[in-house]
């Protein structure tokens, strides 16, 4: 009689993970905090090695630097073969230094702090606005009433992108994001590589527009960015700009859509901010360790290294999970799975990474949800979930897809 193997600890295809994936995560730090996936993967789920894994020297973000006898690189090229989304590896995201360094410089010259701030006023008129439109309908969908499209017209006024077709962009955005997590489907995949060329395509034609219509703006400014006579390639550019594009807004999507559910979730936190607006900064630090809009993110060992008693060979691929560190009840204390915006340390969550890779858009997005959670909460003090909440399927990027509320 053949036995059969065990179910990994980490699944994330089981029923009902992308809806909440916590129980699983809680299971993963009691049993196996550095978990060894049959896939060949390594998977890290405690706070403290999380952390560390972030900031840790000498590691890489290319996959090029993957084990060539990896499960995981042979699964990945049987699956894309060489046809790997092109625009991902030229983006700051997937480069290490040096490559990683010049990137970032020439893209930061064009995202300052101060940049950044003077967006407050155009902001809260978006959300304004919004707002308006949610009290004339009375019941709305918060995703498309609120938590799209405010980030999704932030970046596009960064960016000073030329008026583009919003409906054909969410979707081809949320095709590409799904590359960002395992995939075995064929159908899927011909999807993420089909969207990423038509994504790659709409970015040449606006930074071509651009060229001939120069403004005050941030593709402008990439345009023009240089160092030292150093400027980003014409692909590196494509890619820059969809980084910025799609992660300017599918991050802050979540991070809206889920901190409105989990203000919706704990009544008496929702009541807490709605009396103390003061408090709102802080309980945007709450909501991002609560339900990390981004779940993980991923180093490559370029030589053995331990984590928690274990050692991890070179050329694996080690996927940090910031949604289950943000919950490790050894960190954050017995209360690790409820949403305390008064948190004293809600700040040190890893939503945004660390490191040399932490979140360049991490000032933007704070700005964004401060000014939408301060006026949504104060404006609708009525507001409650109106219907059943429908997550979007992801495992990376993971959030509500809608969000019914009523603010009557």
């Amino acid at each position: 009689m053949t036995e059969t193997a065990p179910p990994p600890l980490f699944d994330p295809f089981a029923p009902g993970f992308t809806d909440d994936p916590y129980p699983q995560y809680a299971t993963m730090r009691l049993q196996a905090p550095v978990y060894q996936h049959p896939f060949g993967f390594w998977l890290l789920t405690g706070y403290e090695d999380v952390s560390w894994l972030l900031r840790a020297p000498g590691l890489s973000v290319e996959d090029d630097n993957v084990a060539a006898d990896s499960l995981l690189r042979q699964l990945r090229e049987e699956f894309y073969g060489d046809g790997a989304p092109r625009a991902s590896a030229l983006s700051m995201l997937d480069r290490d230094p040096p490559d990683h360094t010049r990137l970032r410089k020439l893209v930061s010259k064009a995202f300052t702090p101060r940049a950044i701030q003077a967006l407050q006023p155009r902001i809260t008129e978006l959300v304004d606005g919004m707002l308006d439109e949610i009290a004339a309908e009375g019941s709305v969908d918060l995703v498309d009433a609120l938590a799209f499209p405010l980030p999704f017209s932030v970046i596009a006024e960064m960016l000073g992108t030329p008026p583009a077709d919003h409906d054909r962009i969410r979707q081809l955005t949320g095709t590409v994001v799904r590359s960002l997590e395992p995939v075995a489907d064929p159908e899927l995949i011909q999807a993420i590589l089909a969207a990423d060329e038509e994504m790659s395509s709409i970015a040449a034609d606006m930074i071509a527009w651009k060229r001939a219509n120069p403004a005050d703006d941030l593709l402008t400014a990439l345009i023009q960015a240089e160092d030292d006579g150093d400027a980003l390639s014409d692909d590196e550019l494509v890619a820059q700009t969809l980084l910025l594009y799609i992660a300017g807004h599918e991050t802050t999507v979540n991070l809206i859509s889920g901190g409105a559910l989990a203000l919706l979730r704990h009544p008496a936190q929702l009541a807490l901010l709605r009396a103390n607006p003061a408090l709102v900064g802080n309980a945007v630090e709450e909501m991002l360790r609560y339900d990390s809009p981004v779940q993980a993110s991923r180093r490559i060992t370029l030589e053995p290294i331990t984590v928690g008693g274990v050692t991890i060979p070179a050329g694996a691929f080690v996927m940090a999970s910031l949604g289950s560190a943000n919950r490790d009840e050894r960190f954050w204390g017995a209360d690790a799975d409820q949403l305390q915006i008064e948190r004293d340390n809600a700040r040190q969550h890893v939503s945004f990474g660390a490191g040399h890779h932490h979140c360049l858009g991490a000032s933007l997005a704070r700005l964004e949800a401060a000014i939408a959670f301060e006026h949504l909460v104060g404006r609708f003090p009525g507001m409650e979930l109106a219907g059943d909440v429908e997550w979007n399927g992801r495992i990376n990027l993971r959030g509500p897809a809608h969000l019914p509320v009523s603010v009557n």
